[in-house]
């Protein structure tokens, strides 16, 4: 009851409002309290950030799941059949690992997965919770002025989980790379999903050109004012500062600039109708007439 106590009073409160950015892309909203020291705040954010970066992997594997069924054995994998067959290697897992109701068979051209896909039925599952998953902790969740959380994160988690044990209740390989996120088994060595992973303990966050150090507060840099907002990055450890934030956000840039184009279309307009060339036309010369009757229009200097 404590637990749900302290919710309840802090919601009830302004809490300081981090929009998290890695690089120039949009991560996440945090709330927080400027109460909070920075080594928790680190390490909050920092699961969440690669918490979706799990969920981001899954989501793009679970497709190929849908498609060719179960990993094969990694002894196995990239091989012909008939390099199976003369190495004479058998999928032990083959037949533990069957899709619920009838299996479809798709070769995968890259020999990465045993071809006995689920049916139609199934692969919907699958991809419907995708979709559901990847919108939980989306990062366009900020422009929707959602905080995401670590429970968001696991509940998506959860979601896809869930979804492959409907579609394989046997379960899955201990080496398909599914089954190995969800265990937290995964190896992501020389991989390009490698770089983006931030490892806790070499986390940094960064406001306003400043590292926040993780011996102070949150209120040592931003003050004690809960109704904050603040744009943080995150990056690791060594790679120096972030470049600063433009001065003017994109969304106002783009006022600007289109406030700018209509002032620019008024000052032409106001300039058309202030047109004065109509006084060099010859119906505005006041001695025109004058000189027609006289004889004197057209006239041309020189020899004929």
């Amino acid at each position: 009851m404590a637990t749900n106590a302290n919710t309840d009073k802090f919601s009830r409160w302004e809490m300081v409002q981090l929009h998290v950015k890695r690089g120039d892309e949009s991560q996440i909203l945090f709330s927080t309290t400027v109460d909070v020291s920075i080594e928790t705040l680190t390490q909050q954010i920092c699961a969440i950030y690669n918490g979706r970066l799990k969920v981001d992997r899954i989501c793009s594997e679970i497709p190929e799941l849908a498609d060719h069924g179960v990993s094969l054995p990694l002894n196995m994998q990239g091989l012909t059949d008939d390099q199976i067959m003369e190495l004479k290697l058998k999928d032990e897992w083959e037949d533990r690992c069957i899709p619920s109701g009838s299996a479809e068979f798709k070769k995968d051209e890259l020999g990465r997965r045993n071809g006995h896909a689920p049916n139609e039925k199934m692969k919907e599952v699958l991809r419907k919770t995708v979709e559901e998953a990847k919108a939980l902790i989306s990062n366009k969740q900020v422009q929707a002025n959602v905080c995401v959380t670590m429970d968001m994160v696991k509940e998506a988690l959860d979601q896809l989980r869930g979804a492959v044990m409907i579609v394989y209740p046997m379960g899955l390989p201990p080496h398909d790379p599914i089954r190995m996120e969800f265990e937290n088994q995964e190896d992501l060595t020389g991989t390009q999903a490698s770089l983006q992973v931030i490892p806790e303990e070499e986390a940094q966050l960064w406001w306003a050109s400043k590292e926040l150090q993780r011996g102070k507060k949150l209120q040592d840099y931003v003050g004690k004012n809960e109704k904050t907002k603040i744009i943080v990055k995150i990056q690791k450890r060594g790679q120096g500062a972030p470049a600063r934030e433009p001065v003017v956000s994109e969304e106002e840039q783009k006022k600007m600039m289109l406030h700018y184009y209509k002032r620019q279309e008024e000052l032409k307009k106001l300039e058309e109708g202030d047109d004065d060339s109509y006084l060099q036309s010859d119906w505005s010369d006041r001695q025109a007439l004058k000189r027609q009757f006289q004889g004197l229009t057209n006239i041309k200097w020189g020899p004929r």
